[in-house]
């Protein structure tokens, strides 16, 4: 984001994701990213009533039954952020689209693009889930994704408009009050209102993230139900700037880096 790193005396939120990278080596990390693995985890701490279903596993495209599913579904890779195809109709989905996609996650290990270490070893595999409908009108499901720091939601922002390819990113305070800066994506033209559920998403989101430097909990919310959707330990990868850059500085106060680490 154009400044050298400081990592003997890490400040920013940046910078401290950095650090996390190269000395946090938790090796529980590897299990919470693996989208397949971390589901009886998550579901232990907070109820498999949050998680969304599972259709299938597998190793390789080829080896998935299409008959087998239902109408609408979503594919996954297990192993990496992006390996993503969504069915909304099997009957127009496109399977040769979806196939070359999906096979190019696959053969690659999304640990060397930003060094986030917990996906090295993350056995890449495919996982089917159940389609959560969006009563959006274009179909947009809100992302509500919890930042929690040292164990405490300190902030939440939402993604929203993926459905038309148009991505925005809202900050919010512990009550949800619109925080003044962006992170990489614009703000939306209207910033979503809270879920009906915000206490009881944060109070699920910090039940995960005890014991832990940092870590963004993701949940959806739908039809009165909330559902998990994974964990992230850095966001961004670290690497996506602040406007005003002075935010960087004050979320990474936030971070306390840990004395001794898991692993490392």
């Amino acid at each position: 984001i154009g400044h050298s790193l400081d990592l003997d005396n890490p400040k920013t939120f940046n910078e401290k994701l950095q650090w996390l990278k190269l000395h946090d080596r938790n090796p529980l990390y590897t299990t919470l990213v693996d989208k397949a693995e971390v589901k009886p985890w998550v579901a232990e701490r907070i109820g498999w009533e949050h998680i969304i279903p599972t259709l299938g596993v597998w190793d390789k495209f080829d080896d998935i039954d299409f008959s087998q599913l239902p109408d609408k579904f979503v594919l996954k890779c297990t192993h990496d952020s992006g390996g993503l195809a969504i069915c909304r109709d099997r009957a127009t989905f496109d399977m040769e689209a979806a196939k070359k996609k999906i096979e190019r996650s696959l053969g690659k290990n999304f640990y060397w693009s930003g060094r986030e270490w917990p996906y090295k070893d993350v056995r890449p595999r495919i996982i089917a889930e159940e389609y959560l409908d969006s009563a959006g009108p274009r179909g947009d499901l809100t992302d509500y994704k919890v930042m929690c720091f040292g164990g405490r939601a300190r902030c939440e922002f939402t993604c929203t408009g993926r459905a038309g390819d148009d991505l925005r990113v809202d900050f919010f305070d512990e009550s949800w009050n619109h925080m003044p800066f962006t992170r990489h994506y614009a703000n939306a033209d209207v910033p979503p209102e809270a879920p009906s559920r915000l206490g009881d998403m944060v109070a699920m989101a910090e039940r995960l993230a005890e014991g832990m430097p940092f870590v963004r909990a993701d949940f959806y919310e739908v039809a009165g139900g909330l559902y998990f959707g994974e964990l992230t330990f850095y966001p961004g990868s670290g690497l996506e700037e602040f406007d005003p850059e002075r935010w960087d500085a004050e979320l990474g106060s936030w971070i306390e880096l840990p004395e001794s680490v898991g692993g490392g």
